[in-house]
């Protein structure tokens, strides 16, 4: 897990100038932070920017897989159907992470945004071709995709191991890892995107025990929320740490 005491002070972008990947807000995190400048013009012909308002279903499970994005901005979520009929959430997607299935037919997973969400967006086969003509870019893909594989695993040994503070703890630790900003008053500060029932789906809880889990930490002092509990604030880093890495 990345440490929270090294997340670099959030500062405003300007609006591009000259075209949408000058500015872009995850030019340095997302899969084209690494390409040279032949490779980022190819990618740039066949992108197309897409914006998914809140809700909407990016991809169904089951459809023909003709689509890949880099989200820009907002949140996604990816779930699963049960035999049931009922949905697992799978996984979160923030700004900077790659979007879609490649080398695949049909998608395995429904994609919905949970806020209102920016894609650069590219037709999956012309995305595939370009793989093949830049193998510079397929290999970062492929780091993408077992850096990935690597947070899954770990999903699934805290799903098996951790407690439940630690579960909830650990939600609110990664997700200012990645999508957290400090303010003026030097905190890191971070939107929750999900409902506390979706927390409690993604990490295997009840609602009642994601709610007190919540409530412990913030009579604790260690978190803080504002605007209706979607935006926490990490009051105490150190001891969230803790929580999430017990000795």
């Amino acid at each position: 897990m990345a440490r929270l005491d090294v997340l670099p002070v959030a500062r405003s972008h300007e609006e591009p100038k000259t075209s949408r990947c000058s500015g872009c807000a995850v030019r340095d995190s997302a899969l084209c932070a690494s390409m040279s400048d032949t490779e980022l013009t190819a990618l740039r012909v066949i992108g197309r920017r897409r914006i998914v308002p809140a809700g909407q279903i990016v991809s169904w499970a089951g459809d023909a897989s003709t689509f890949c994005a880099n989200l820009v901005s907002g949140a996604l979520k990816v779930t699963a159907t049960l035999a049931d009929g009922r949905e697992q959430i799978v996984g979160l997607l923030f700004p900077g992470d790659f979007v879609g299935q490649l080398f695949t037919d049909e998608t395995t997973l429904t994609v919905t945004a949970i806020v209102d969400t920016d894609l650069c967006g590219y037709p999956r086969a012309a995305f595939e071709t370009l793989l093949g003509d830049y193998p510079r870019m397929e290999r970062m893909l492929l780091r993408r995709t077992m850096a990935s594989l690597n947070e899954a695993r770990e999903r699934m040994l805290s799903l098996g191991r951790k407690n439940a503070q630690e579960r909830v703890a650990g939600f609110i630790f990664d997700l200012a890892a990645r999508a957290g900003s400090r303010g003026a008053d030097g905190l890191l500060h971070v939107s929750i995107p999900v409902s506390r029932g979706e927390m409690a789906d993604y990490l295997g809880l009840t609602i009642e025990t994601v709610s007190r889990q919540l409530t412990r930490l913030r009579t604790n002092e260690v978190i803080a929320f504002a605007n209706g509990d979607r935006v926490c604030t990490i009051k105490n880093p150190e001891e969230l740490s803790e929580i999430v890495n017990p000795d």
